[in-house]
């Protein structure tokens, strides 16, 4: 129990500190992390501001070209060709050679064409130092032909696209796309181009395409958030530098943990030293509030326990402490104690005389029924100690059967002392009486214990009793003991109708009817007991034994 107590101290002096430094722990690594993350998006700001200057001096060097290109004459001739025999293969190849050779001089990895009406006629991709040819001509779809801006992903590489009219004076002969291979080596992070939520090239190693495409699904597009790949955390951003064109997302990733790692293990090795100083401390504090607060307390709880068994509350010494207030707490409780033992001791002496004298004034309506209640509990006492059951239980049938026919006080007295036998009706009336001592004493406080007693002693082992026919180990011990009890003393009393029989007569018949009105046990520790009360102040028995109404019938119109 002191053990207990230091522990519930300790953990009461421990824990609001070991919140407290847990909280100003959180605090600073969240604080700290919060710092590494918005070092990594500035990282990641940065990155996209440079990509977004590179891009941007390319797009100038696109440009200048493109408008070049827009105004060769060669291949507006082409174009004139072509449009004037749309059906040529001759034409059209003459037109993909001339993007061969412009695109070897100036350098670009893709040239595509298409008519006036935007309809593909043909292009070329770069491939090292060879040539593929894009037939427009049918071979390669409308959806999959170079728009004019965005991305293309061919044959695993991504191009990014951008385009020019060509025109002849006003009028539109068709429009030229230009690409470069996008390269994610201008990237410092890793980087993701998706259109539409559908992965479109990664440079996130040992991560697959369904996982990146359902990372993206949970950020919005234009918002910064935080997945996790592969087992690994990442912060992304959405590059918002470049115009990539309609549909197309590229975001950029940066490896949370290990930017955060080496903070963490650092924070987690200065929260170690602390918590364990902390910890330290905190087993000092207990150890001293043990010896100076807790035994002290411990001591007084361990007597109180104690009380629990003896219903007594203790008297204590004065305790060895040397704060005063418990010095006063135990002065102040030895005072109450013998306050409380004395009243207690009143309210006993006042309750026994109560029990007494309930018992007297029902026995005194009758005076041949005199004596019944306190015979009935010397006889049940008696039978409840040959039964060896606990000394509580034993006070609780003496006083129970003291007052088991209490409720006889709401029967009228032309009934309980009729010298002639019981109409069915009236007998009814009669068997009103357990249910009618049940309410007279249920409000009453501290009676809670006998009220079984005084409700069930008329309720017969075989289920034939009242008021509820409940049979057997149903009915509680105490009620079964005072029904053999009352049974024995009802038929050896003198009535004014009839004698009472003898001590034998009558233990022939609790034998009869043991097993079927009567608990077998009670009969038999009633009659080990019974040799030191046949003699006591019991009369005679009760009528009409030898008639066909059961024992307990007869012994209602005596009882």
């Amino acid at each position: 129990m002191i053990m207990r107590f230091s522990t519930r101290a300790f953990l009461s002096s421990f824990l609001p500190f070991a919140f407290l430094l847990t909280a100003s722990f959180w605090l600073i690594q969240h604080s700290v992390l919060s710092t590494v993350r918005e070092g990594l998006r500035a990282s990641l700001r940065e990155t996209h501001a440079s990509v977004a200057r590179v891009q941007s001096r390319s797009n100038i060097h696109n440009n200048r070209f493109l408008r070049i290109l827009g105004e060769n004459a060669t291949l507006k001739a082409g174009l004139q060709l072509v449009a004037v025999e749309p059906d040529s293969s001759a034409a059209r190849l003459t037109l993909i050679d001339q993007l061969s050779e412009l695109s070897g001089t100036l350098g670009f990895d893709l040239l595509a064409i298409s008519d006036a009406n935007d309809k593909p006629i043909g292009g070329v991709i770069r491939n090292g130092s060879k040539w593929t040819h894009l037939d427009g001509g049918g071979s390669v779809p409308q959806h999959a032909w170079p728009g004019e801006q965005g991305f293309l992903p061919i044959e695993g590489r991504t191009f990014q696209l951008t385009s020019i009219p060509v025109n002849l004076g006003d009028e539109n002969l068709g429009r030229l796309t230009v690409g470069e291979v996008f390269d994610f080596a201008e990237f410092s992070s890793p980087t993701v181009l998706s259109r539409d939520g559908k992965l479109v090239q990664s440079s996130i190693p040992n991560v697959q395409a369904a996982e990146l495409e359902a990372a993206l699904r949970v950020c919005a597009p234009t918002a910064e958030c935080e997945v996790r790949l592969a087992g690994t955390s990442y912060l992304s951003l959405p590059v918002e530098t470049i115009s990539l064109g309609d549909g197309y997302l590229l975001r950029s990733f940066q490896d949370v943990d290990a930017a955060t790692g080496p903070v963490q293990n650092i924070l987690a090795k200065v929260f170690l030293i602390a918590g364990a100083g902390a910890l330290l401390a905190a087993l000092i504090l207990s150890a001293f509030s043990t010896r100076t607060i807790v035994q002290p307390l411990a001591s007084v709880v361990r007597h109180l326990r104690e009380s629990e068994d003896t219903h007594v509350l203790p008297e204590f010494s004065e305790l060895p402490s040397s704060i005063p207030e418990i010095r006063e707490l135990t002065t102040g409780f030895n005072r109450a104690a013998a306050s409380i033992r004395e009243g207690r001791m009143f309210l006993q002496r006042a309750y026994i005389g109560f029990v007494g004298s309930l018992a007297s004034a029902l026995d005194a309506r009758d005076r041949y029924t005199s004596g019944h209640s306190h015979r009935v509990s010397q006889m049940a006492t008696a039978t409840a100690r040959e039964m060896d059951l606990p000394e509580n239980e034993i006070e609780n049938i003496r006083i129970g059967a003291l007052l088991h026919d209490i409720g006889k006080i709401g029967i009228p007295d032309a009934i309980l002392q009729k010298p002639a036998a019981l109409t069915k009706a009236e007998f009814d009336l009669i068997k009103e009486h357990p249910a009618i001592g049940r309410r007279i004493l249920e409000p009453v406080g501290g009676f809670e214990d006998y009220l079984p007693i005084v409700e069930l002693h008329h309720e017969n082992w075989d289920g034939t009793g009242y008021p509820h026919g409940l049979r057997g180990d149903q009915v509680p011990i105490g009620a079964r003991i005072v029904h053999v009890v009352d049974a024995y003393d009802a038929i050896t009393t003198d009535r004014p109708y009839r004698p009472g029989k003898s001590h034998a007569e009558a233990v022939e018949l609790l034998k009869r009817f043991a097993g079927t009105q009567f608990d077998s046990l009670a009969v038999e520790a009633f009659l080990n007991s019974a040799t030191g009360h046949q003699n006591s102040s019991v009369q005679n028995l009760a009528a009409a034994i030898e008639s066909s109404v059961p024992v307990t019938e007869n012994v209602e119109h005596t009882t």
